[in-house]
């Protein structure tokens, strides 16, 4: 069989899960949080990012033994950890077992081709679908969601050069406030008086359109 898409764990990725079937589609989901800061005076709350969240990969993926007269649950078990009272017992932990080194399920790698996805299984839900008279299953359905996994060191590297520590210059335009400035350059709209006293700012409200200015650095 031609392997073209497969899981396994980052730590060991001699030992992979091969999907019979390639998934037909994906599902790539990213949002962002942000929160409601209230500025006395306006008529509507400022929008603060508070952070990202890691991408989410579902898919479903497909198994199917019938010819070979085995059970399926050889593969979907790789992948979800055996069910309570299977026969499959001794069968090495899944995919989404909690390691006794890690004390959590291990990171993995789904790769399919070129498409690298560092991630752990979030979810998995399986759908047989096909049985033998014995009642031994030899179709399933895997749908899984992945969410994407990265460290703290991997997540600074990702971190742009600019940042609220690098003195910047702001040229004020129509509708510009220094609480929506301020929002943008340090994350925080509270942090407008830094804006206001680099500037000799006495009334926040009133910018004139065209005027330049400092960005302090935030220590």
């Amino acid at each position: 069989m031609l392997i073209k898409a497969f899981l396994t764990r980052k730590d060991k990725p001699e030992n992979i899960v091969p999907f019979l079937f390639n998934p037909k589609e994906l599902n790539v989901e990213k949002s962002n949080q942000f929160a409601d800061v209230n500025i006395p005076g306006l008529s509507s709350p400022i929008l603060q990012f508070v952070r990202g969240n890691a991408r989410s990969l579902t898919m479903d993926l497909f198994f199917d033994t019938y010819e070979q007269g085995m059970d399926v649950r050889l593969y979907t078990d790789r992948i979800t950890g055996c069910d309570s009272g299977s026969m499959f017992s001794q069968v090495p932990k899944g995919l989404m077992d909690i390691d006794s080194d890690l004390h959590a399920p291990p990171v993995c790698l789904f790769i399919w081709g070129t498409f690298l996805f560092q991630c752990i299984i979030e979810r998995a839900t399986k759908k047989f679908t096909m049985f033998l008279p014995e009642g031994m299953p030899v179709r399933a359905t895997l749908n899984i969601t992945l969410k994407e996994y990265a460290d703290e060191e991997e997540q600074i590297k990702r971190i742009s050069a600019q940042s609220s520590d690098i003195t910047k210059r702001w040229t004020i335009t129509q509708g510009d406030s220094l609480w929506t400035i301020a929002s943008r350059e340090y994350g925080n709209p509270g942090d407008w008086r830094l804006i206001a006293n680099e500037n000799g700012i006495d009334n926040p409200r009133l910018l004139t359109p065209g005027r330049e200015l400092i960005i302090p650095r935030k220590e």
